[in-house]
């Protein structure tokens, strides 16, 4: 199983440059997919939140309150702390029966994991065989991240800060994308990043 991770900041574009892998044919596992899977109203695992958060993180209809937890854990290391050793096993293992589910369904030549938090998680080490990073300038990050969950600069900022620094993810990178232009640019670039990695994978088979 040959596994590709897809990483970049918030804002960067990986959502978008995910849907072009996958319009490829490539499969995709998404780790966000997944946490807002197992934090959707009605999901046994949001019991585990409230008995660590306690009631104000959700709402009236017993919905969790995204916000609310997100302010809460930027605020505090100490609680952001204990929501990803709450979390971050359960995605873990969820992930990881994807792939092997695609793998024996599919059998592909590769898979694509997205993981915003790759290089700050060290749980998927064994199962990466390449990290790819979706790089933009920083300014543009922001802006993207405010238009697209409207979120405010100070907040955008603070999810930054929780993330590695560019600097250190461009380092980490086994293969980077850049991502500062249009989307006919990034799908250029991922068409033939495809087309590496489909040879890379035969070649290693």
């Amino acid at each position: 199983m040959y596994v590709v991770a897809l990483t970049g900041g918030i804002g960067s574009g990986k959502n978008e440059a995910a849907k072009q892998f996958a319009a490829l044919g490539v499969p995709v596992v998404d780790v966000d997919a997944i946490s807002h899977a197992l934090t959707a109203t009605g999901n046994p695992f949001l019991q585990q939140i409230r008995d660590l958060f306690g009631s104000e993180v959700f709402n009236t209809d017993l919905s969790l309150n995204r916000a609310k937890l997100r302010a809460l854990v930027l605020a505090d290391p100490v609680q952001r702390k204990k929501l990803e050793q709450l979390i971050h096993p359960a995605i873990h293992h969820a992930a990881l029966n994807q792939l092997q589910a695609n793998q024996k369904k599919l059998q592909p030549a590769y898979q694509l994991l997205v993981i915003p938090l790759l290089f700050e998680n060290n749980r998927y080490q064994d199962v990466v065989n390449k990290a790819l990073v979706i790089d933009c300038d920083e300014q543009l990050q922001i802006e993207r991240a405010m238009t697209r969950s409207q979120l405010t600069e100070n907040e955008v900022r603070a999810m930054m800060a929780a993330q590695v620094s560019r600097e250190r993810r461009l380092q980490l990178a086994d293969e980077i994308i850049e991502n500062n232009s249009t989307l006919e640019h990034l799908n250029k670039q991922v068409n033939k990043l495809h087309k590496k990695l489909i040879k890379t994978c035969i070649v290693s088979k």
